[in-house]
């Protein structure tokens, strides 16, 4: 092969001797960094290999960072879409016109899953219609999203189309009226519904900012834009490494030419420049490509089309900058701790001993930022906060990464004696850890960083299933909407009993009574007098009555069991039955009333859960006439039999029949297990691709490293060493420092997994049978980086290796 001279082009035989003179320069930088891409992809096949695998890791980072910049575009067309389609009422409703709708809401659940709908009356010919439709559904019509049509359709769901079969579906809502392509909605025209049950509205589109998230919330994104970011830093940076070894021998030609050293890393800064720009190409048509499976993926009830998962324009620039720029900048870092020397010899300078104290300070000091958070929970809404969160978290991981190398040398330069397996690996640690331990640092991040992230969701989720457990243990269900009077209700409470499964109903009207104004009185600070309404079988549900029949009214112990400072109303205390909402109300029109002086006390009883209703005041029907009522609701309590199939979509069936926009309590459909189930997923998946990829950097720095060799393990074979003996020797050198990492990752993860459970306020919890896989998927890199490096190591133990020419 004919070398060219780095500067001039020609042959480099006539110039050897000759010593170029030293330039700088764009122009000198940009002929030398041409170069380099020359030699990457006129090596032959070895060197179009490296190249490629140079960008194949490099692409791999790209799409994950270009999916991580996605993120505030892709949450912002989610929660646009949102407010676009959406009004929650108007501080000052307008009055009936031909322009306005009465809208309602009539969400429901069916096997746990969360469907919304909507239900709306226009009040004349031009209502005012949300995105994704032509024209608003007629009555006894719904228009629905795809995939809510697709679950009608299914079998299996006859009690879903039973539930609406009221409604024919008339098609299907457009995509701008819909968060995500998976999201079950409808939007449901009503003939009869009533203004109590619904609001006037004359737009769609509303002023909503989105609430701050919680602090369990915000720890966990950040920590996955950590966990996330961090392995995928090191990658990059383990990436632009591949073929290293073989790229420095031809550095060392290139000095026999005349090269001087500044050129021969420029030209070595080339190569995994050109790379790391196949990467950044590559890496584009992978997020390209990937983001067309965003519909498939549902995390927290996100789920958006491919159009949403676009970076920013400045995010895109900027790792379309960085991405080349760290290459460059990895390599002369690498090409500093070698000194090449022509005659194709590659000398290291001494090794330096690696010092300790900088390496336990990053730890140290991500520890010290985090316990002061853990020891006084609180809010992490604070940018202060937020930031010291993020940076301890990212220094506890990147320290654990400067911890691993040195751990690796101090325990291998402590190694003596053993099988010759054994020594021979711990013999080559000893000369040269370096790229075993960038490889394996790899694992170290992205485990550790794993394990925290499944410590806390399954805290989280711990938390969320107690708090399911405890308030669902009995079986019960609660329905609340509006009524019109006493009758209606009786028919309401009827229908529920015959529902298949119910073994008790205890239902009355509610109402929402003020006190009225009296001198020296001020009634601002008054909390409402809350009245029940129902039939005497039904009061005695709530209270010890000494008699009772209908026309009489009772008075209860409300105050003193709520502990309330206020006094109990007593008979004689008038009171507005049209409560003032706010106290700038100045259309307010009273309505008094007077509880009657024959009023009784009551006590009221422990009902369901041990806990009282607090009823100030019970009335049976005849003591105030249906027309006195302002906004009555009615508040029904159901038990039921567990072992009844399908008995809660049963109750849910007969609830929609008495009114589609009735309100539903229950403690039985735990959405968060769906939620973090399906993020526990990813994680792992996650996990284990990140193990898979340093896995295969791990093989070709073995892989360089037997090449290197080569004349070794010809010489090993010609002495009639035994190739069982050098596979051993391979899985042992790799094994030690995959065992070094693992260890360190276990003890970081289940460190910061603590602090960040303390951090939320929850009890740790560790997850051991899939914190143990994670660790045993690490372990069995090892067999895999094994089993890949024994097909080379064969081909190398050939006398043919000590031919020299």
């Amino acid at each position: 092969m004919t070398l060219l001279h780095p500067r001039t082009g020609t042959g480099g035989a006539r110039s050897a001797g000759v010593p170029a003179a030293p330039r700088s320069g764009p122009l000198t930088w940009a002929r030398d960094l041409a170069m380099g891409m020359r030699f990457a992809v006129g090596g032959g096949r070895e060197g179009w290999i490296r190249t490629a695998l140079t960008a194949a890791g490099v692409a791999l980072g790209v799409a994950v960072l270009l999916c991580s910049a996605s993120a505030p575009t892709l949450m912002n067309a989610w929660h646009g879409r949102e407010k676009a389609r959406e009004n929650l009422g108007q501080a000052h409703p307008p009055p009936r016109s031909d322009r306005t709708v009465l809208y309602s809401s009539a969400d429901t659940t069916f096997h746990g899953t969360a469907i919304r709908g909507r239900l709306v009356r226009p009040d004349g010919a031009h209502p005012p219609v949300p995105p994704g439709m032509d024209h608003l559904p007629g009555p006894g019509r719904m228009l629905v999203s795809p995939a809510l049509k697709e679950m009608l359709d299914a079998p299996g769901n006859a009690l879903l189309r039973e539930r609406l079969s009221t409604y024919r579906i008339a098609g299907v809502i457009g995509d701008e009226g819909l968060k995500g392509p998976r999201e079950l909605t409808f939007v449901a025209g009503s003939g009869t519904l009533r203004e109590p049950d619904g609001y006037r509205i004359d737009h769609f589109g509303k002023n909503w900012e989105s609430q701050p998230l919680t602090a369990p919330g915000l720890v966990l994104v950040i920590m996955t834009c950590v966990a996330l970011l961090t392995p995928v830093m090191v990658f990059l940076g383990t990436s632009v490494r591949f073929g290293n070894e073989r790229r420095e021998r031809r550095l060392a030609a290139l000095r026999l030419v005349g090269a001087d050293v500044r050129t021969t890393r420029r030209i070595a800064s080339g190569e995994a420049l050109l790379g790391s720009l196949l990467g950044l190409v590559g890496g584009t048509a992978l997020f390209l490509a990937g983001r067309q499976l965003a519909p498939a993926i549902t995390l927290w009830d996100i789920n958006v089309y491919p159009s949403d998962v676009t970076p920013a324009p400045l995010a895109a620039l900027l790792i379309a900058v960085a991405v080349p720029t760290c290459a460059v900048l990895v390599t002369l870092v690498a090409q500093r701790g070698i000194t090449v020397e022509p005659l194709g010899i590659v000398r290291h300078r001494p090794p330096v001993r690696r010092r300790l104290w900088w390496r336990v300070a990053l730890p140290l000091v991500g520890t010290g930022l985090l316990v002061p958070m853990a020891v006084q929970p609180g809010p992490v809404d604070d940018p202060l906060d937020t930031a010291q969160l993020a940076i301890g978290a990212t220094l506890l991981l990147f320290g654990v990464t400067a911890l691993l190398p040195w751990l690796v040398d101090r325990v291998v330069g402590l190694l003596r004696g053993g099988p010759v397996p054994w020594q021979l690996a711990v013999r080559r640690l000893q000369l040269s850890s370096g790229p075993a331990t960038r490889a394996v640092s790899g694992i170290t991040v992205a485990l550790a960083g794993a394990i925290a992230i499944h410590m806390l969701m399954t805290g989280m989720q711990g938390g969320f299933a107690a708090a399911y457990a405890k308030s669902g243990r009995l079986p019960q269900i609660t329905f609340w909407g509006s009524t019109q009077n006493w009758p209606e209700t009786e028919r309401a409470l009827a229908a529920l009993r015959a529902t298949p499964g119910v073994t008790a109903v205890r239902g009355v009207i509610d109402i929402d009574a003020g006190r009225m104004p009296t001198p020296g009185h001020d009634t601002s600070r008054d909390l409402p007098v809350n009245v029940a309404v129902g039939d005497c079988a039904e009061l005695r549900k709530l209270a010890a009555l000494p008699s009772c029949r209908d026309g009489d009214v009772f008075l209860t112990d409300a105050a003193a069991l709520a502990s309330r400072t206020e006094s109990s109303p007593v008979p004689g205390t008038p009171l507005d039955l049209n409560q003032r909402r706010s106290h700038d109300d100045q259309a307010h029109t009273p309505s008094p009333w007077t509880i009657p002086t024959d009023a009784r006390a009551a006590r009221l009883l422990p009902v369901d859960d041990g806990h009282p209703v607090y009823y100030d005041l019970l009335l049976t029907p005849s003591v105030l006439a249906s027309a006195r009522f302002v906004e009555p609701n009615v508040q029904i309590l159901v038990r039921f039999d567990r072992g009844t199939p399908d008995v809660l979509e049963h109750l849910r069936n007969t609830a929609a029949r008495i009114n589609p926009a009735m309100y539903e309590g229950s403690s039985f459909d735990n959405p968060h297990d769906a939620q973090y189930d399906g993020i526990r997923n990813a994680l792992f998946i996650g996990a284990v691709i990140t193990l898979l990829l340093i896995g295969a950097g791990l093989i070709i720095s073995t892989v360089e490293q037997l090449y290197e060799r080569r004349r070794l393990l010809s010489t090993l074979d010609a002495y009639g060493t035994r190739r069982a003996t050098l596979g051993w020797s391979v899985l042992w050198q790799t094994a030690l420092p995959v065992a070094l990492g693992l260890g360190l990752a276990l003890a970081c993860g289940l460190a910061l997994g603590s602090l960040l459970l303390n951090i939320i306020g929850a009890g740790v919890v560790v997850d051991w049978p899939v914190v143990a896989g994670m660790v045993g998927i690490g372990g069995a890199v090892i067999l895999f980086v094994t089993a890949l490096s024994l097909p080379p190591l064969w081909r190398m133990m050939r006398p043919e290796g000590l031919r020299t020419e």
